[in-house]
């Protein structure tokens, strides 16, 4: 067996055609939709990027213990157990937090890996003199903050489309398809960064919709509420739906592999993301900082499985791709779980949408706690002012950028049932919340019935069978007691 992964991040479920889009230029996630199962009650566990990672890796959740942060030393890793029985692995990404202090025990787990440079704030190319903010510019991108800087500079390094870090990335997976289908027992994460902000594509893909390029410099709006006129709402909406259809042209190309090569008869193939991204809906930009809304959580999934040849079917059966693609991969090439994986074989839904899970728990570290049954969405909020106590565990105190603070606070917590033993690290954690807003609230919503999440519901026998569903999962993986405490579950 073989198998490819293609990842994204911030790809939003509500601009594929597979899940009822009709305006954006997508054909070849249609291909895929025609080829594979398309999940449709697909959610996230741990917001955002990396502790969605480590999940990949460890199949369980993240946020009940830490926030942002690297692979722990008594973590199970998915590509690194492949690599020890045999399974030759290798990632190639351009996404960027890989190589910052928070996510740099990633890579080594693979056999190999290739990291392409210059996303987004990625610190890449070397310029001392400030470049020029664009006379139009709106949003985040109309002041010069080092993120903003950084990305300009990189800018002028990519003056064609091949030059820019999605194709490179993409050319150098299929160079490895093409280098090695012919032999057996490997794995390949192709990993983009797109479409996350900003959203940077190529002039062909913006000339596949109706709007002026040219109007506006705004492809990152700000993590905030929306402030700009609707006109340019529009126009940022329509750079990442430009940035959508790159995408989808690079994804294409893996298939024209899989073709080629007639890779579907003994490859899986799996296509997911991170997590969702907020384009004005609620009129709110990005991630992170309010409740996280279908159009955040509730995200695309694909799978062929040559071993389960359903193809071009949907599954309505609960799946957190970020748990439940390494026991997957694992049986794969007949390897099983380790008792600390808490995510779920998918093969049973692929054959016959059997049911894994009656409910899924999703969380940012320090926020609200979340969890669904498929129909019903429950957000538990702090139940204290202070939003506390909060902890990180860990032994590796890094964070995004740099290193945890509180340390000097810090003592030594027992072992939890998955650290095999080892004491870590309790280091007091400051909160990602605001002291005001909707992410601090408790909100049930039936998004069967109400999709756009208009109108929280109120009917206190679901809520009360939601709670239940919430403690049962937070006890299975060993969250500590002062999350409860936190949540007013005590």
């Amino acid at each position: 067996m073989k198998a490819i992964m293609v990842m994204f991040d911030s790809l939003n479920r509500r601009f594929l055609p597979p899940y009822g889009c009709d305006w954006t230029v997508a054909p070849n996630f249609t291909r895929l939709a025609r080829r594979a199962v398309t999940f449709d009650n697909s959610y996230v566990c741990s917001m955002p990027c990396m502790p969605a990672r480590r999940e990949l890796h460890t199949a369980r959740p993240n946020f009940l213990h830490r926030s942002w942060g690297p692979l722990e030393p008594f973590d199970d890793s998915m590509p690194e157990m492949l690599k020890k029985a045999g399974v030759y692995t290798h990632m190639v990404t351009d996404h960027y937090h890989y190589w910052e202090d928070g996510g740099a025990t990633y890579h080594n787990r693979y056999s190999t890996s290739e990291l392409i440079r210059g996303q987004e704030g990625d610190l890449w190319r070397g310029q001392v003199a400030d470049p020029v903010i664009p006379a139009n510019a709106v949003g985040r991108q109309s002041r010069l903050d080092p993120y903003v800087r950084q990305d300009l500079i990189n800018r002028e390094a990519m003056p064609r489309e091949c030059d820019r870090p999605q194709p490179q990335t993409f050319a150098s997976g299929l160079d490895f398809i093409r280098r090695n289908h012919a032999e057996d027992n490997w794995f390949l994460q192709i990993e983009t960064f797109d479409p996350h902000e900003p959203f940077y594509s190529d002039r062909r893909y913006k000339d596949l919709y109706d709007y002026d390029h040219d109007a506006w410099f705004f492809d990152w709006p700000a993590y905030r509420r929306v402030s700009e006129t609707p006109d340019q709402v529009r126009h940022c909406r329509m750079e990442y739906a430009a940035l959508v259809s790159q995408c989808d042209a690079y994804l294409g190309d893996v298939l024209d592999a899989m073709d080629r090569y007639d890779m579907w008869k003994d490859t899986m193939l799996i296509v997911w993301t991170d997590h969702g991204f907020m384009l004005g809906e609620h009129d709110c930009w990005a991630k992170i900082w309010m409740p996280f809304y279908q159009e955040i959580a509730h995200t695309p999934f694909f799978v062929w499985d040559p071993r389960t040849p359903a193809c071009g079917v949907h599954r309505n059966a609960l799946v957190q791709p970020a748990l439940d693609i390494g026991p997957t991969l694992l049986g794969c090439f007949g390897l099983e779980p380790t008792p600390d994986m808490l995510g779920k074989d998918l093969t049973p839904v692929m054959a016959h949408d059997a049911t894994i899970r009656e409910a899924a728990l999703f969380g940012l570290h320090g926020a609200q706690v979340n969890v669904t049954d498929g129909r019903y969405v429950y957000m538990r909020g702090p139940a204290t002012p202070e939003n506390g106590p909060l902890y990180n565990y860990t032994l590796m105190p890094t964070a995004m950028r740099g290193f945890i603070g509180g340390l000097t606070n810090a003592d030594m917590a027992p072992p939890f049932a998955f650290t095999k033993g080892m004491p870590v690290n309790r280091v007091p954690a400051r909160s990602w919340v605001p002291q005001q807003g909707a992410i601090r609230e408790t909100l049930l919503w039936d998004v069967e019935r109400d999709p756009a999440q208009s109108a929280p519901l109120q009917d206190s026998a679901v809520e009360r069978r939601m709670i239940d569903l919430m403690i049962g999962l937070m006890r299975a993986c060993d969250a500590p007691e002062e999350q409860f405490e936190r949540l007013g579950l005590t």
